[in-house]
């Protein structure tokens, strides 16, 4: 590959559309695992990474954790990073966080293209005992610090429109400034200028698998919606491939001790196929669901004013826009995915126009067959920001496939979110339980922004549309996914 001659193409892209992106998203692997002493060393690669110096000036990173099995009680542990002894090799550098809870690898100078198998160690801090191990990466984005815009002037509920900067977060925000039947917001919310990390796709199935199969069967139990006593080839929320959700129980747990094993079976056969589903957005989860796997992987909540500074960046407002930032809009269903690519890490539509989004209205709409796509779907090598649905910092499907949990500003247990970050560990029910966080029993504070695949108003996927900022349902929905930030 040609990697000069590729990032000045993105360099391109970047600056007239906020956003380019290669094809093959979400192509992350993690290979060769060994551990030796307190190092645990794998090779990493992933598709359409880049490092720009022009607008947006940001790159995109995978947050890299790990967890470990005690061989005794089989228990799932999340393990520490040391703040010495981590290394990799050039194209990467790795960037260490305060919690020690994982590493960012992203790429250490400008330029843009595939990540091709790269080296990487990490120096563990864990207690002494015989263990198992698991290395699992996130595709994130980095999304800068900065003053950006809020509301649009025409969209349900929206914000008034106002620019938030290192004043507004500084000083918090007055209901009245606000606008939106917002209440007042304190300082200590995150609204979005300061600098963080988006996850760079929906939450997938394979992604909640993996956390499934790390939990014991107490938590299981409540983190699906089957008892995992179930028999084999049991849907672990719904039947058969339902809504496209294809999440299988493969091996049965054991009278409250053993868990169970889950996996992608979306094609019944051999599970973790290549046409299982691993890549589609996950649904059929509550915001309890969500909550937990972002305490597992160390991540956190957005908040809905950082939903916004994702979809739109530092451009101005458009009155009416969508997250790729114009006002065209162009709907599919999962029911014109082209034939022999369903479920497969190629599942695409073929037609190219501006403002393509998954969503359906009640006239195509047409039951349990339709459902959520694989996530990014809609870029390719040719595709610009507005033609693969990209919001301004390179972050996918933040309008359609399925309804994006945010934290609101429309009520008091909204507003009193900090920021905390979970800390890979669950109650023994398999619930969230950072402070601040909207409760998993109840989800008041939290809330739905962008809009899922199938809603009778395509108005929901505006940028600034808050019509469910506060709407709280706390329990699962086939539309229903989310993201994480940290």
């Amino acid at each position: 590959m040609d990697t000069k001659k590729l990032f000045s193409k993105w360099a391109i892209a970047l600056l007239l559309f906020g956003f380019g992106i290669s094809s093959n998203a979400n192509n992350l692997q993690i290979t060769g695992t060994a551990v030796s002493g307190s190092n645990i060393s794998f090779n990493v690669s992933w598709d359409n990474s880049w490092n720009a110096s022009l607008a947006p000036s940001n790159w995109d990173a995978v947050w890299i954790f790990v967890k470990y099995q005690d061989c005794a009680t089989r228990q799932w542990y999340h393990a520490a990073i040391a703040t010495t002894g981590n290394s990799t090799v050039s194209p990467l550098q790795v960037d260490m966080v305060s919690d020690n809870k994982g590493v960012f690898l992203r790429r250490s100078a400008v330029g843009g293209g595939n990540i091709a198998s790269t080296a990487v160690t990490l120096n563990l801090n864990i207690p002494a005992g015989t263990y198992n191990y698991k290395v699992y990466g996130i595709e994130m984005v980095n999304i800068p610090q900065a003053d950006f815009q809020i509301g649009d002037g025409v969209s349900a509920a929206t914000y008034s429109s106002i620019t938030i900067n290192a004043a507004t977060q500084s000083g918090g925000l007055t209901a009245a400034t606000l606008g939106g039947a917002s209440v007042n917001v304190p300082a200590t919310f995150p609204m979005g200028y300061n600098a963080f990390y988006s996850m760079k796709y929906e939450m997938t199935q394979e992604q909640y698998v993996e956390f499934l199969n790390t939990l014991t069967y107490d938590q299981q139990k409540e983190r699906t919606g089957i008892d995992p006593i179930s028999a084999p080839g049991t849907g672990a929320f719904t039947t058969g491939t339902a809504y496209r959700n294809g999440i299988k129980l493969v091996t049965s747990g054991n009278n409250n001790t053993l868990p169970a094993v889950f996996a992608c079976d979306a094609t019944s056969g051999v599970e973790n196929n290549v046409d299982d589903g691993q890549n589609v957005a996950m649904n059929w989860i509550s915001w309890a669901d969500l909550a937990a796997y972002l305490d597992w992987s160390c991540l956190r909540p957005m908040t809905e004013m950082e939903f916004e500074k994702i979809c739109r960046g530092i451009a101005p407002r458009v009155a009416g826009e969508y997250p790729w930032g114009t006002t065209d809009f162009s709907s599919y269903s999962t029911g014109s995915i082209v034939s022999g690519t369903a479920f497969r890490p190629n599942e695409n539509i073929a037609t190219v126009v501006n403002g393509r989004n998954l969503w359906q209205s009640a006239a195509v709409y047409a039951g349990t067959g339709f459902g959520p796509s694989r996530v990014g779907m809609f870029a390719t090598s040719s595709t610009g920001r507005a033609s693969s649905g990209a919001a301004y910092y390179g972050v996918m499907d933040m309008s359609g496939n399925v309804w994006e949990r945010t934290i609101t500003t429309g009520n008091a247990s909204g507003v009193s979110f900090t920021g905390a970050l979970g800390d890979g560990l669950l109650t023994v029910l398999g619930d969230a339980d950072v402070a601040t966080w909207p409760a998993p029993a109840t989800a008041i504070g939290a809330g739905s922004r962008g809009n899922g695949y199938y809603n009778p108003s395509a108005n929901a996927s505006r940028t600034s549309d808050r019509t469910n900022a506060t709407s709280a349902p706390s329990t699962r929905s086939y539309t229903t996914g989310g993201r994480g930030v940290r």
